[in-house]
């Protein structure tokens, strides 16, 4: 068997552990269309001799910006990495100005994109950076494509050339330079090696059963994101067949299509398919309604390793027969396991899907850490709700006195690339600071309590955990997103973006005198009184100085596209403070 000390590695040792006929897969013009492990290789292969041919030397950097996750990706990945080029992933969605940063941040001397909409973009700002060329993943008229680059390398005389760029790649090089989306300023450059993102493959993989060789898994994750990444590589190493989603709007038909054993997926999403499974029940009438319901609620009493007792297992067994089958049917019916990460998952879905056989395997990462830095398993007692698991091998972790999450490990990254000063504010001793703040139980699980910065002080001096109360907000049917504000102020508040789908249900069903517009929504004294049950509920677990005392609810859906959320789907506080100032005032000084 090879040794696995490169990215590069994990192709081969796929095909000759595993040798998939169905390695990456990717729809075309509805058709799905398969690679194996030999053509993935021999694919790579030739890119490496045609980026040679284009003059590629080692250390250059290559951009990728691609819409949708694809088989060319991967193909273009390994082809750069092996010839000691690094790849430089871009969020697609991010402002075209944003992709001028990065290009010319990063120096990279061209540029892959997926289709017309990211090369629009891309061409808005291609004068100011210094790309030699632009390549193309589907065929756009009068513009190069990435296929031109496989035919430069058709030619093989050159491949010893490859060979021996390959053997001059160490583990401790540089992979690639991922731009973290960023809450705040400028995206910072995160510079992992090699040997970053292989140690997090083979330290993640003790934790993700998988039944190698044979299992499938579902791509949809934006694959510029560390945690997609490096699962795909985990796929791989592990002979996972990977189907790449078409996009999110057509991830219910391609988990018919495909019936994966695993896929993976932020909380938001978890939130959507879940959110979609209500709304059908609550549209059935009588007894089916009702075991629907029951279902429900014993789903959201579920304790893993049989806790609840006899009477609670004989019953879900039931409710698994008759309800929790259809869940699983409408998911493909071979799903498994579902892992989750890049934010903080509410406990009534993880308790929900694990009562429906489907467990959610909570875990906790940053881009800076290669990402994985825990993650719950449900084998060997290691699976607890409300945390984000056990470490994982070989990283370590310690609790600051101001109770951060501190990281020492193979998986910690090389530093922020032309940047030595901020990388030296996140560094003490080898640890990176993580900025969550967190505690680790006795028996050693990982629990995650608060983003430290986002931490503020009212003006009663008294300070106030935000995340917290919005994840407990959250776990409400009626409430998509929130944001808990009041820095410097005398109370807590809230601003609401309400779950207008749901919303629109419960109006047909309840209350058909509310007009079903959004801004007719939020100016309903209707349900601004339902929501503040829900936020009654909720402040009940939280201290007097912490309870959202007033709340506004906004028209917009909060989006990536809209600029209050990160491609990740995290708040972006500021923006969002900004957007909505004059509802903060009407809060504070009405």
């Amino acid at each position: 068997m090879p040794e696995i000390t490169r990215i590069f590695d994990i192709p081969q040792y796929q095909l000759e552990t595993y040798n998939l006929n169905e390695a990456l897969n990717t729809k075309y013009h509805g058709e799905w269309v398969s690679i194996s492990s030999q053509e993935y290789i021999n694919q790579a292969n030739a890119i490496s001799r045609g980026l040679l041919r284009l003059g590629v030397k080692q250390n250059d950097k290559i951009a990728v910006i691609s819409s949708t996750n694809r088989t060319e990706w991967s193909v273009l990945d390994i082809g750069a990495l092996q010839i000691g080029a690094q790849n430089v992933p871009i969020y697609p969605t991010i402002a075209k100005e944003d992709y001028e940063y990065i290009l010319n941040h990063s120096e990279s001397i061209y540029c892959f994109v997926s289709d017309t909409e990211v090369l629009e973009k891309l061409n808005a700002v291609k004068s100011s950076t210094n790309l030699k060329g632009v390549y193309t993943f589907d065929e756009i008229a009068g513009e190069n494509n990435w296929k031109e680059v496989i035919e430069l390398g058709t030619d093989d005389s050159n491949q010893n050339d490859v060979d021996t760029r390959k053997k001059s790649v160490k583990p401790h090089d540089l992979a690639t330079i991922i731009y973290t989306s960023g809450t705040t300023g400028k995206p910072k450059g995160v510079m992992l090696s090699h040997n970053n993102l292989i140690s997090n493959v083979l330290d993640s993989e003790k934790r993700v059963p998988f039944e190698y060789g044979q299992s499938k898994a579902l791509s949809f994750l934006p694959i510029c994101h560390v945690f997609e990444r490096m699962i795909l590589y985990l796929y791989q190493y592990c002979g996972v067949s990977i189907y790449f989603a078409e996009s999110i709007d057509k991830m219910s038909d391609n988990l018919k299509e495909v019936k994966p054993n695993v896929m993976t997926a932020v909380p938001r999403l978890y939130e959507k398919v879940y959110d979609k499974i209500v709304e059908k029940g609550a549209e059935l009438k009588g007894i089916k309604r009702a075991l629907f319901f029951w279902a429900i609620d014993l789903g959201l009493k579920y304790e893993p390793y049989g806790k609840n007792g006899f009477w609670y297992e004989l019953q879900l067994k039931l409710a698994r027969k008759l309800i929790f089958s259809k869940w699983k049917e409408g998911l493909g019916g071979n799903l498994d396991l579902m892992v989750s990460g890049s934010a903080a998952l509410q406990p009534r879905l993880t308790r929900t899907f694990a009562a429906a056989g489907m467990p959610i395997m909570e875990g906790y990462g940053l881009t800076e850490t290669s990402p994985v830095i825990s993650v719950n398993d449900m084998r060997d007692g290691g699976f607890r709700i409300g945390t984000v698991g056990r470490v994982i091998d070989n990283v370590d972790v310690k609790i600051a006195t101001d109770g951060e999450i501190l990281v020492k490990g193979p998986n910690i990254m090389l530093g922020y690339y032309k940047d030595p000063e901020k990388t030296a504010e996140v560094m003490t001793d080898g640890y990176f600071h993580t900025g969550d703040i967190g505690e680790i139980s006795a028996d050693g699980f990982l629990k995650i309590t608060d983003r430290k910065k986002e931490m503020f002080k009212t003006s009663g001096g008294k300070y106030v955990a935000p995340a917290l109360i919005e994840n407990e907000l959250k776990q409400s049917h009626f409430i998509e997103q929130v944001m808990v504000i009041g820095e410097g102020e005398k109370m807590p508040a809230a601003l609401i973006q309400p779950d207008f789908q749901f919303i629109k249900h419960w109006i047909e069903r309840k209350h058909k005198d509310i007009k079903p517009d959004n801004v007719s929504i939020v100016n309903s004294q209707i349900l601004k009184d339902r929501i503040q049950i829900e936020v009654d509920k909720a402040n009940k677990k939280f201290g007097h100085w912490e309870q959202v005392k007033k709340f506004e609810l906004t028209p917009e859906i909060w989006s990536v596209e809209s600029g209050l959320l990160t491609p990740t789907m995290k708040l972006k506080r500021k923006e969002i403070k900004a957007h909505y100032k004059d509802l903060i005032e009407k809060i504070y000084r009405p």
